[in-house]
């Protein structure tokens, strides 16, 4: 008995798939408004970064489309001295897993792939538009997930609002 069970977690085990199948650059934009104005000014940038994911089921062989949205906004005082958003998607194979471990890898281990390549093209597109590198830092998608996770969990055992009468 013990062997059958120990052959069948063999079997599973070997079901489960996870597997990159193409990277690319779903959408690009760079603007900046305040050019060539924003050159005179001392370069002390406010930097903002907006990272968001979403994944969708491709088709029936286990593939999955993850897009990691990338927006990074530089203000030199009151005035936008450049917006970038990258869009950077891949292709991933992903089978035998279900549920909450389906949700993670979605969540975490794909765009931990994508990251470098968005972080590289934002990079450049900086440096095209005439401004210092930007290099950003690494980004834990785990504990993001984790954070993500304990935020919807807190908000669904949130008691709903009573509706007040006048």
């Amino acid at each position: 008995m013990a062997e059958e069970q120990q052959a069948a977690a063999q079997t599973e085990g070997a079901q489960q798939q996870f597997a990159m199948q193409r990277i690319y650059t779903k959408d690009i934009s760079f603007e900046s408004p305040s050019t060539p104005n924003v050159f005179k000014k001392q370069w002390q940038p406010q930097i903002t970064v907006d990272l968001n994911t979403r994944s969708d089921h491709i088709d029936d062989a286990g593939n999955f489309e993850v897009v990691l949205t990338i927006t990074l906004t530089a203000k030199v005082e009151e005035d936008t001295a450049f917006l970038v958003e990258v869009q950077q998607a891949g292709v991933f194979m992903i089978n035998g897993f279900e549920g909450e471990d389906l949700r993670r890898i979605l969540g975490t281990a794909a765009p931990t792939i994508l990251f470098p390549y968005a972080r590289e093209t934002i990079d450049n597109l900086c440096v095209k538009g005439g401004f210092p590198a930007v290099m950003l830092a690494p980004v834990n998608f785990e504990a993001m997930y984790q954070q993500a996770m304990a935020q919807q969990a807190e908000q669904a055992s949130a008691p709903a609002a009573e509706p007040t009468v006048q």
